[in-house]
């Protein structure tokens, strides 16, 4: 399997009165055309992981790597503008929330084409036929009338799916999910993960998936990092999730609370037990 991505020492520090300090530690890791999930709990530094990947954290937080390559490409050499060609090009990002990055005064259809003309020059015939399309791909009915719509006018799941197809009309060969359906309904999230799954299966391309839910993770994906506190703890193929040695993942999948739970309490995790590790 061909890497697509190479991160090797990848750290984010941010200034504070008490000096800097680092929310992602040195993690190193590499991708090929699969589907790789993050998981943590909040502030273990997975989100600003995908972030450091596309160069989104601006000053004062500062990113540093030994490597952090894409395609051959040297991420951390790229300008500002050369960036631009790789953003939504070759690597896609659907942000946390992602209704709430809707334009509210441009139509859906509009926003679907700005995502594909900034890198594509096409006739307007092809983009039309391109955005009806992607609109179909992601399971929406009538995407011609829908394509007329303004954001508020769809609802929640509507509107993860939208944001999905502006992030995958350009063909990247790398999609970043940070948590795209934290803010659903769980029926609806399934929906809109089935869909992820389907289109990145069908394209050949690789995924890295960000979220807290360590089942849906193991649904979803081939390989799993587990973070704590800015580092990688554990690395298990997503089937083996269950059989995670470290105390962390362990104490993780013990909180979890199931459908015939028969204990009393569910355990609090030790977290000072691992930050660091």
């Amino acid at each position: 399997m061909s890497t697509l991505l190479k991160v090797e020492n990848l750290r984010v520090s941010f200034p504070t009165h008490r000096g800097r300090v680092e929310v992602v530690k040195g993690i190193s890791f590499a991708l090929g055309r699969e589907r790789l999930g993050i998981v943590g709990e909040s502030g273990s530094g997975k989100s600003m992981t995908g972030r450091a990947i596309l160069k989104l954290i601006r000053k004062p937080g500062l990113v540093t790597a030994d490597k952090l390559e894409f395609e051959g490409i040297d991420l951390t050499a790229q300008s500002e503008k050369q960036m631009r060609s790789v953003r939504g090009a070759r690597i896609s990002m659907v942000m946390q929330d992602p209704k709430y990055s809707l334009n509210p005064v441009m139509t859906v259809g509009e926003q679907i084409a700005e995502a594909l003309v900034t890198h594509q020059k096409l006739p307007r015939r092809e983009i039309e036929a391109r955005i009806i399309s992607m609109l179909e791909a992601v399971r929406i009915n009538d995407p011609q009338r829908v394509a007329k719509l303004y954001p508020h006018e769809v609802s929640g799941g509507m509107g993860q799916r939208i944001m999905i197809a502006m992030m995958l009309i350009p063909e990247p060969e790398l999609l970043i999910a940070d948590e795209p359906t934290s803010a659903l309904d769980v029926s609806v999230q399934a929906q809109v993960l089935d869909i992820i799954d389907d289109l990145v299966t069908r394209k050949g391309m690789g995924l890295i998936l960000i979220s807290h839910d360590l089942n849906l993770v193991s649904r979803y994906c081939d390989r799993i990092l587990v973070m704590n506190s800015g580092v990688v703890v554990e690395e298990c193929a997503a089937g083996e999730l269950a059989n995670a040695k470290h105390p962390y993942t362990r104490g993780l999948l013990a909180a979890m609370p199931t459908i015939n739970e028969s204990r009393d309490e569910l355990p609090v995790l030790d977290r000072t037990q691992w930050a660091g590790t």
